[in-house]
């Protein structure tokens, strides 16, 4: 068996160096210079490739299509991170550990859960596509578009679900530039495709949910290919799939709290569309527009926080408490940094960015202005989603329970329809940065007490944290 190179990477590298190796996605103008470019990111890129090349045909309904259908994507991305967070926390913490074969029965059940959960998720979603479509405040003019897309879009569900999977998986035994290469490809195959599929060929929102099918199946097949080339510890094959020996419960105990963000994300966007298609489908497109702008930072920090997390659960696997909390403090540092810069940016040039995809002026001056309100606490979003994962890592599935229940869910979500009759339409926006601040502070508490219980533990436990990195 191949062994793994995790321990070299995650626990003797430079702190500096081993953070930036597996979170910071970072590109020169034609080389990738470091090979930790997030899931997340291409993500962002995937969304944003579809929306833009759709603001190309100049027809707003097209492009609220496709805000329409985004919680969606969301949802097969939340099923993803179920075993792809939920994997890596406990393989990081099994290889840390010496746990090499539990590591590999943990990584065979997450791909075979994947296939499952997706066929049935995309049967689910086909079967009750117009209760869907109603559920998303769909308009008479935007029905046909959305449900265009979204037919398509569900036929690739088992892919989405193993290439978000195991674009984190892989990282938990060292391999982020294999982890980056999957979606990296798949993200290029889609850009490529959009332009040819939606102008070339007129094809429209159809041409721009048959790139992203491609994309995700190209991506998936990536990581496949990687696991059967014999290049890693780690195992897909069904011999070495097995629920027993707290597998199952180990992976679902992290992943499920970790993909509520993801799932509540969507809920919380398709009440969302629901409350803002009452104000017209500019509005709609308008803030589709705002929310994808936002996402350049969100998505931009999710990927950062994930890249650290096998890291972190690394460290907390072998004990090594010391470098834990230096990668922690390293990671805040940069992380803030990181979404604080991309805020000013984008704050400054929103109506350059809203031009991109808009032309309309009626849904051009909604999405510049729910942009510039979303954006007031973008800044947090670095440092939230490294004390987030960070909680993850350490297997503490209540407290990650906790936030992922808040943030989108118990604070956002009464906040939406508390503002909207407070303050109208800007109260839609206005949610979300209430929501920021509330939960950021929320996480660093819990954060805060769950590093004092490691503590206390390492003290009492003899021989049990080493006191050196």
């Amino acid at each position: 068996m191949k062994k793994s190179n995790a321990a070299d990477i995650f626990g003797k590298a430079p702190v500096f160096q081993a953070v930036f190796k597996n979170a910071l996605p970072a590109m020169a103008a034609r080389v990738l210079v470091i090979s930790g470019l997030p899931a997340m990111l291409m993500v962002l890129i995937y969304n944003l490739a579809d929306t833009f090349f759709i603001g190309q045909t100049h027809d707003a309904l097209q492009v609220a299509a496709v805000s329409l259908a985004t919680p969606v994507f969301l949802i097969f991305m939340a099923a993803g991170t179920i075993f792809g967070i939920g994997g890596t926390s406990v393989i990081s913490r099994a290889i840390g550990e010496g746990r090499h074969e539990y590591a590999r029965s943990v990584c065979a059940f997450c791909m075979w859960s994947c296939v499952a959960v997706g066929i049935v998720m995309a049967a689910l979603f086909l079967i009750f596509m117009n209760q869907i479509l109603g559920w998303m405040g769909a308009s008479a003019d935007t029905w046909e578009l959305a449900e265009i897309y979204l037919t398509i879009v569900s036929l690739s569900g088992p892919f989405v679900l193993i290439s978000n999977c195991y674009s984190n998986i892989i990282r938990a035994e060292g391999q982020s530039g294999k982890a980056m290469m999957g979606q990296l490809l798949g993200n290029l195959l889609n850009v490529i495709l959009d332009p040819i599929l939606i102008l070339g060929f007129g094809w429209n929102i159809a041409g721009a949910a048959i790139a992203t099918v491609i994309g995700n199946i190209v991506g998936a097949g990536y990581y496949i290919l990687y696991f059967k080339g014999g290049k890693s510890s780690l195992s897909i094959q069904v011999k070495d799939f097995t629920t027993r020996n707290r597998v199952c419960s180990s992976v679902l105990a992290i992943g499920i709290p970790a993909s509520l963000g993801s799932l509540l994300m969507s809920v919380s966007q398709i009440i969302v569309n629901s409350l803002i298609a009452e104000f017209g489908d500019m509005a709609l497109a308008g803030m589709g527009v705002a929310m994808k702008i936002t996402m350049i930072t969100g998505m931009i920090c999710i990927g950062f926080g994930q890249g650290i997390q096998p890291l972190l659960g690394y460290c907390v696997g072998a004990g090594m408490w010391r470098r834990f909390k230096q990668v922690m403090k390293c990671s805040i540092l940069c992380s803030f940094g990181l979404s604080a810069v991309m805020t000013i940016i984008c704050y400054f040039f929103v109506n350059q960015i809203v031009s991109v995809f808009l032309t309309e002026a009626s849904a051009f001056n909604y999405a510049a202005r729910f942009a510039r309100i979303l954006l007031c606490t973008s800044f947090l979003f670095g440092m939230f989603y490294v004390l987030s994962n960070a909680l993850q890592a350490m297997g503490a599935a209540t407290e990650a329970l906790i936030i992922n229940l808040s943030r989108q869910g118990i604070i956002y979500i009464p906040s939406l329809f508390l503002l909207k009759m407070a303050i109208g339409l800007d109260g839609l926006a206005w949610a979300q940065p209430v929501a920021d601040i509330l939960s950021t502070g929320l996480v660093a508490i819990l954060y805060i007490r769950t590093v004092r219980k490691m503590e206390y533990n390492c003290s009492i436990l003899s021989g049990g944290c080493q006191m050196e990195s």
